[in-house]
């Protein structure tokens, strides 16, 4: 598990992330999901007005309950691009929001500062072109997830905004499934070595990740010291 004591900067993120995760009932992981696909011929935004007319485009095609299902995937691909320029080109925002409805400016000023956010963990330089060997998978639904970050903090007193930061951090809350370049595995991205030691059950497992990082960062000063 990778850079738990910073993650909490997410925070503000969570709710942005968490009111994605829409998906219908049940509990538990989705281990016979199928993958999310990328469409081959979406293509990024590259400039302001661009940006601008995706973003009005898909927010608000993905909140209409009459668009088809066969559209999400394209709708979610598009969206992301759109995001990752804005990420890339802060200066662009103004000129994005002036082009926005204005009942989706909130939601574009929250996506674009989280994804700053997250970018300002992650490695320095540019980012890499082509993607990992990672599965994109649909989330839990929120209140699933949040029932395990309330039962980690009911066991390890770690507050559950910080697990849903590093859960975020990690893995967009479970969605991308996958080894990272350093090994680590898991929603929570643990190294097996430390998976051995304060995990118990599936390491692939959202709900045993999610309570194998409270033990850890209680085992690291938490919550006492949540900086260390």
């Amino acid at each position: 598990m990778r850079g738990a004591a910073r993650a909490v900067a997410l925070a503000v993120a969570i709710a942005v992330a968490a009111a994605a995760c829409s998906g219908g009932g049940g509990g538990g992981d989705r281990s016979d999901s199928n993958p999310t696909r990328r469409p081959a011929d979406v293509a990024a935004p590259r400039d302001r007005a661009a940006t601008a007319a995706s973003l009005a485009r898909v927010e608000r095609a993905l909140r209409d309950p009459t668009t088809p299902p066969s559209e999400i995937d394209r709708l979610g691909e598009e969206q992301q691009l759109a995001y990752r320029a804005l990420v890339a080109h802060p200066d662009w925002l103004d000129g994005v929001l002036r082009r926005v409805p204005a009942a989706l400016r909130p939601i574009v000023t929250a996506n674009a500062h989280a994804g700053r956010e997250l970018r300002a963990l992650g490695r320095e330089g540019a980012l890499p072109e082509q993607l990992p060997d990672w599965r994109i998978v649909p989330p839990l639904p929120v209140e699933v997830l949040r029932a395990y970050y309330g039962e980690a903090e009911a066991a390890t007193g770690i507050p559950w905004a910080y697990l849903a930061a590093v859960h975020l951090v990690e893995t967009r809350l479970g969605r991308i499934e996958g080894t990272s370049s350093a090994g680590a595995q898991g929603p929570m991205q643990f190294i097996p070595a430390t998976w051995a030691r304060y995990g118990q059950g599936d390491i692939n497992d959202n709900r045993d990740a999610i309570l194998a990082a409270a033990r850890f960062l209680q085992a690291n000063g938490g919550p006492a010291d949540m900086g260390r």
